[in-house]
């Protein structure tokens, strides 16, 4: 644990020395220009000095609102990182997570960093850099037998109600596996938590993560959920297609920031030691 925080207090400091390796070199009109042509998304993050990251706000504890009302998680950092290492401010962008392919599809946001499988029907849609994260699919649950199931074949039941995001691979997770189960697609992980606390579904369908953290919430109202995932995920960086340049930059950063182990020290600190939790409102 303690070095869990050493390495997550290191994390800000770290960053700047890379942010001044990967941005240094002098940038002269010509060059200015050139950025311009080659690459157009550079250089509209450069002129505006931010750079936009679209993200939903609530799927902690990848990105999730504080007690304050800021932003706080592993992407959120990730994101803030991302920004340091070219040398612009952060800009969250926060949307439904339904709207996130649109919004970088529209030119809204620069990137989504929201907890988003690669899939190849995104994949057709937009780019990803990564994976940064590996996740599956799994179920919380108040029924102690649901939670010791193994296999996807023993939640397809037509009597099976079933909550998951709207617009998720959680949601194509059941539509495709899971046909006989009654499904309600929520807006967002609260409505969704918040129907399986009032009885109205026997499980909520979502990344690992998120149900080990929310059985983690509620355990005094009894949710629990799988000892392992039922799929293997990667979680990426969607990027708009078409600009190969600024693809090659992200792809970059990221490795920095995989490399120098700065990205593992976020791992640890959001998704193993706990400490962060009442950070939550």
């Amino acid at each position: 644990m303690r070095r869990l925080a050493l390495v997550a207090l290191a994390i800000p400091l770290a960053l700047v020395s890379l942010a001044c390796v990967s941005s240094g070199g002098a940038t002269g009109p010509s060059s200015a220009a050139a950025v311009a042509v080659n690459s157009p998304t550079i250089a509209r993050i450069v002129e505006r000095g931010e750079l936009r990251v679209g993200m939903s706000g609530d799927q902690p504890p990848l990105n999730f609102r504080n007690k304050g009302g800021e932003l706080a998680g592993l992407e959120v950092d990730l994101a803030r990182g991302m920004a340091m290492m070219m040398g612009v401010e952060p800009t969250l962008v926060v949307r439904p997570f339904g709207e996130l392919m649109g919004a970088i599809e529209s030119g809204e946001v620069d990137l989504v960093i929201s907890g988003m499988t690669i899939t190849p029907a995104r994949n057709m849609r937009v780019a990803f850099v990564g994976p940064y994260l590996l996740s599956g699919k799994s179920i919380l649950t108040r029924s102690s037998t649901l939670a010791k199931v193994d296999e996807t074949t023993d939640l397809d039941q037509a009597d099976l109600k079933l909550a998951a995001l709207a617009g998720s691979t959680s949601e194509d997770f059941v539509r495709a596996f899971l046909p006989k189960a009654q499904l309600s697609a929520t807006v967002d992980y609260d409505t969704a938590i918040q129907m399986l606390l009032d009885d109205q579904v026997h499980a909520f369908v979502a990344d690992y993560q998120v149900c080990v953290l929310h059985a983690r919430l509620h355990e005094d109202a009894g949710l629990v959920t799988l000892e392992r995932p039922l799929t293997v995920e990667p979680l990426g960086i969607a990027v708009a297609p078409g600009d190969s340049l600024f693809l090659n930059l992200i792809e970059n950063n990221l490795g920095a920031l995989e490399s120098s182990l700065l990205l593992e020290g976020l791992r640890g600190r959001w998704l193993r030691s706990g400490v962060w939790v009442d950070e939550l409102p």
